[in-house]
């Protein structure tokens, strides 16, 4: 009896590799058209006036007034602003305002760049959800933001609309600016995004080369050393930002060491089941080993603030509300206030790479919709009141 053909599994790897990456083109293609890039829709008076932290009343009054230049109005007479439209409203806001700041919320004079570093061991936690939506919610409220997408596999690049298996395979990435034979300067690798005021510094698998080469450079003694190569080349563009977000891939490597040294506050993701939370334990614990290391090296450690952010909740799911308690009893105060629930409306956003905050309301039941907008504004607006107490307000 004659046996199976034996199979040549790097063959069958690299087919597989070719037929699933042009699915995904002609996936991609269905949605975008070859060089287009993604834009963002237009928002309704009442997204408009959440975003400002107004009425909608108000908000109609200035027009009334004519204190605001002209935004797209339908034949019916509903106004629609774009990011850039509410950013116009929040200057002129802010020059009538009598106390500095009420409309502006960003860094002022003396405040150092927040950087946030949104990060856990295990897969699936919601990191890049979590970091994408947070980057963007507080773009839309006006603040300056920096999307570093520090992971190989570069999910945040590829929300943004890009195709970093094509569009950063061998140059454009963040590897660029930290890699350790002729580094670019920063500037050079950031993107602009259809999101006003948030740029993006892409991820690509060639990130993963500077997990390679980090044993030779310590080897070589080349400076400066990984822990500090992603604060160094920060420090060229942190003047133009208030908050720089952080997507670490999922593994404790030296691109995560090197993000967790440049960062100002750190977010741990964790989906509510006792597998996710034992392996939480095990990040925890070798994080604070691998920290010990390069901070006797020399490292900066020292944070404003460390939270654990709920993932995945589902209220009604009693085991997940146990584990939630646990949790609380056991961090008191660092788990975060707000969860983010889980929702068919991120999920289903997903397939076509977008978000919550760029789908229309009329792609959901209005209900699906609105309860995962409110669980994302109340998540991300605990986020923006922590850095806020982190500049002294």
């Amino acid at each position: 009896m004659t046996g199976s053909p034996s199979i040549h599994i790097n063959t069958r790897i690299r087919e597989n590799a070719q037929s699933l990456a042009g699915a995904l083109e002609q996936h991609l293609l269905k949605s975008f058209a070859p060089d287009a890039r993604k834009q963002l829709r237009l928002f309704s008076a009442g997204e408009a006036a959440e975003l400002l932290g107004i009425s909608p009343s108000f908000l109609r009054k200035l027009h009334f007034e004519e204190r605001l230049p002209d935004v797209h109005t339908t034949a019916g007479g509903r106004r629609h602003y774009s990011a850039a439209d509410v950013q116009v409203i929040r200057d002129v806001l802010e020059d009538g305002a009598k106390t500095r700041g009420t409309y502006r919320k960003g860094r002022r004079d003396g405040d150092k760049v927040q950087v946030l570093a949104f990060l856990n061991f295990k897969g699936g936690s919601g990191k890049t959800t979590s970091a994408i939506h947070a980057a963007q919610r507080f773009a839309l409220k006006g603040y300056r933001v920096l999307a570093v997408d520090i992971d190989p596999q570069a999910s945040l690049t590829s929300l943004f609309g890009f195709q970093p298996e094509f569009d950063f395979l061998q140059s454009g990435s963040i590897y660029d600016a930290i890699r350790y034979e002729d580094p670019l300067p920063f500037s050079q690798i950031i993107q602009r995004t259809y999101f006003n005021g948030l740029d993006l510094a892409p991820g690509g698998l060639i990130l993963q080369e500077f997990e390679h080469e980090t044993p030779q450079a310590l080897r070589h003694n080349i400076q400066p050393p990984f822990y500090a190569r992603m604060a160094a080349a920060l420090q060229e563009v942190e003047a133009d930002y208030d908050i720089i977000i952080f997507d670490c891939p999922p593994q404790l490597g030296y691109l995560t060491m090197s993000a967790l040294c440049a960062s100002t506050g750190v977010m741990i993701t964790v989906v509510p089941n006792m597998l996710d939370v034992a392996s939480m334990s095990q990040f925890l614990q070798m994080s604070a080993d691998l920290l010990d290391v390069v901070s006797e090296a020399g490292a900066r450690m020292e944070f404003d603030f460390l939270r654990f952010l709920i993932n995945r909740y589902e209220p009604a799911d009693g085991p997940q509300q146990q584990v939630v308690a646990f949790l609380r009893q056991l961090f008191g105060r660092e788990v975060m206030t707000s969860p983010m629930l889980k929702s068919t409306a991120i999920s289903d956003a997903g397939l076509t790479q977008q978000t919550v905050y760029e789908v229309e309301r009329t792609a959901f039941h209005r209900a699906t919709y609105d309860r995962a907008v409110d669980s994302l504004n109340a998540v991300n607006d605990e986020i923006e009141t922590l850095l806020q107490m982190a500049w002294g307000r």
